[in-house]
């Protein structure tokens, strides 16, 4: 059973409320996102989500089924336990929640913003997370809106595959929209992933799962905001040497910025969700990914991004490869120009 492939799911879920523009959640989109999961055979074993709210004004005004102080991931794993009830199967998944950041008008919480993992304790058991201290990795261009801007993070996970103990490391971000107040925004025709502020936070991300990870097997999976092609892919794939899932098994072309869109917004279509990997990873297959505005996804219509489902195999310590970390050079002030 040790060589039994895992599989994950990354997804920006777009706070569940896709159905109003993202104005505000409601309940059938956590119902219709919890069976779309549930209805994946074979069941993923590590599901990140991003833009997952704690509780606000957005998160509840239009809900009126979540009972006070239910917070929007307890509201989705409250559908997850009914769906999986009415499949009649037992449900697997323990949630855990990592806060980013909190908007409030006074006191009044207008709406937050958070990071999720979900793992399947059948199959995986949890060593360590950060929880309590998610990494932040934000790029602060400008000084005096520091308090104003979102804030960036990345939750992180150390699991232990429950057949022969082999620990996985898994990396949940988000990273932030490229900067305007930068001479490359404006110079460049193309914006995401040309970001000053964008290359900041990837190195920051590749230094902390470096660190972090140690030289044990990781998954680094979300929204990036950037495309393939990109400064920001070039840092993460050609410099930091992570592996992309969709590159590994020819769903996509590395030097390719579009092709294979993630998200959609009007008319715009733009590939700006990745998982990658280091070494002792070996990807199978990505073959319930599907490019965004494919209505035969059983995801389609639920966010404004599309899932990305991959397999993969774990490879004990003596098959890897293990070469030494190359440094990252600075980023550089005319990235996109």
């Amino acid at each position: 059973m040790a060589d039994t492939p895992l599989r994950i799911v990354s997804y920006n879920v777009r706070y569940f409320g896709h159905a109003l523009r993202g104005l505000a959640s409601t309940l059938g989109p956590k119902r219709r996102v919890a069976a779309a999961l549930a209805g994946l055979e074979p069941l993923p074993d590590i599901v990140c989500l991003q833009e997952v709210e704690t509780r606000s004004f957005r998160s509840s005004v239009a809900d009126r089924h979540t009972p006070r102080g239910e917070t929007q991931l307890e509201a989705f794993m409250g559908r997850m336990e009914e769906t999986f009830a009415n499949f009649r199967r037992p449900m697997p998944y323990e949630a855990f929640y990592f806060r980013a950041h909190r908007y409030t008008l006074g006191e009044f919480p207008l709406y937050t913003t958070g990071l999720a993992i979900l793992v399947n304790t059948q199959r995986l058991t949890v060593d360590t997370h950060n929880v309590d201290a998610p990494h932040h990795i934000t790029h602060h261009h400008v000084r005096v809106l520091r308090e104003r801007k979102q804030s960036r993070i990345c939750a992180h996970m150390r699991l232990l595959r429950k057949d022969d103990g082999l620990p996985l490391h898994v990396f949940n971000t988000h990273l932030s929209l490229p900067t305007p107040f930068s001479r490359a925004f404006w110079a460049s025709k193309s914006k995401m992933g040309n970001g000053i502020n964008q290359l900041h936070e990837a190195h920051a991300l590749v230094q902390m799962v470096r660190h972090k990870s140690a030289g044990e097997p990781f998954l680094v999976c979300g929204d990036f905001n950037s495309p393939p092609a990109s400064p920001v892919f070039h840092c993460i794939c050609d410099e930091a040497h992570f592996t992309s899932a969709q590159a590994a098994v020819g769903q996509i072309d590395p030097k390719a910025s579009r092709g294979f869109p993630t998200a959609g917004f009007m008319h715009m279509r733009m590939h700006l969700d990745h998982i990658f990997s280091g070494s002792g990873v070996r990807w199978l297959d990505a073959d319930e990914t599907r490019p965004f505005g494919d209505t035969r996804s059983r995801f389609h219509g639920l966010s404004d991004h599309m899932p990305l489902v991959a397999r993969f195999q774990l490879e004990p310590p003596a098959v890897r490869a293990e070469p030494p970390a190359p440094p990252l050079g600075e980023p550089s002030p005319l990235v996109g120009v």
